[in-house]
C-alpha cells in the first residue's frame, strides 16, 4: 500500500468516525490515483474561489467558479458510485449478500436530496 494511501486512510478514519460505516475498500492504484487527482483539482478550484473572494472578485465570476466546483464534485460522485457498483455491490451480490442493494438504494436517496 502506498504511503500516501496509508496517510489518507488514517485521516479518513479519524475524520469520519462519526458518520461512516466500519467497512473499508482496497482500491487498486489506478482507481486511487484517479480519485485523488480529481479531489486535488477540486481542492485547487476551491482555493481559487477563496482567492477570488480575497481579491474582491465580482459575484457572478465567483458563482460561475462555484458551479464548476459543483460539477466536478458531481463527476467525482459518478465515478466513485460506478466503481462501487462494479466492485463492492457486484461482489456482495455474487456472494449472496442482497442487503447491499438496500444499502445502495439508501445511498442513492441521500445523493439525490
Amino acid at each position: 500500500m502506498p504511503k500516501n494511501k496509508e496517510k489518507t486512510e488514517e485521516m479518513t478514519e479519524e475524520a469520519c468516525s462519526c458518520c461512516c460505516s466500519e467497512k473499508h475498500k482496497e482500491r487498486d492504484e489506478k482507481e486511487f490515483k484517479d480519485l485523488m487527482n480529481r479531489l486535488k483539482r477540486i481542492e485547487g478550484q476551491v482555493r481559487g474561489v477563496e482567492g477570488m473572494l480575497e481579491n474582491d472578485a465580482y459575484c457572478t465570476d465567483i458563482l460561475v467558479q462555484i458551479s464548476a466546483i459543483t460539477c466536478a464534485l458531481n463527476s467525482f460522485n459518478k465515478v466513485l458510485l460506478a466503481n462501487h457498483m462494479r466492485t463492492c455491490v457486484a461482489d456482495n451480490i455474487r456472494e449472496g449478500n442482497d442487503e447491499v442493494i438496500d444499502e445502495l438504494v439508501t445511498t442513492l436517496q441521500k445523493l439525490m436530496k
